[in-house]
């Protein structure tokens, strides 16, 4: 029981060595805080089918976003704005028009599981 907080010692344990395994798993506060936040970013729908879209078809444009996700454009500049201050998302300038694209690696992996589980259970494997 090496790995449980001084002030959580004295508790009982039923399996003593997996509850170090357990407290080794959850690992830092602030990781957990980290993906926590990245999991709330995803929990909306209309933000994540943002992110999918971004993530399967390239950098996109807010207009062209709207009519992929059948969204208003102030509400995906909206929810945009959220994922860029997350630091989920960019955009990049390009004349007038801005195209975002997903930057968070983390992200970026939940999605393609995402996809790949949405295109596995489409085709019925």
């Amino acid at each position: 029981m090496h790995l449980v907080p001084a002030e959580r010692a004295d508790r009982r344990t039923i399996d003593g060595h997996r509850v170090c395994d357990a407290v080794a798993a959850i690992g830092e506060p602030g990781h957990v805080r980290t993906w926590a936040d990245r999991f709330s970013l995803l929990a909306d729908p209309r933000r994540l089918a943002l992110l999918l879209a971004l993530h399967r078809a390239g950098p996109l444009a807010v207009s062209d976003l709207a009519v992929a996700t059948g969204m208003k454009d102030p509400a995906v500049s909206q929810a945009l704005r959220l994922l860029r201050t997350a630091g989920v998302v960019e955009g990049n300038k390009d004349g007038r028009v801005v195209r975002y694209r997903v930057t968070d690696g983390p992200v970026a992996e939940l999605l393609e599981h995402c996809s790949s589980d949405e295109h596995r259970t489409s085709d019925g494997g």
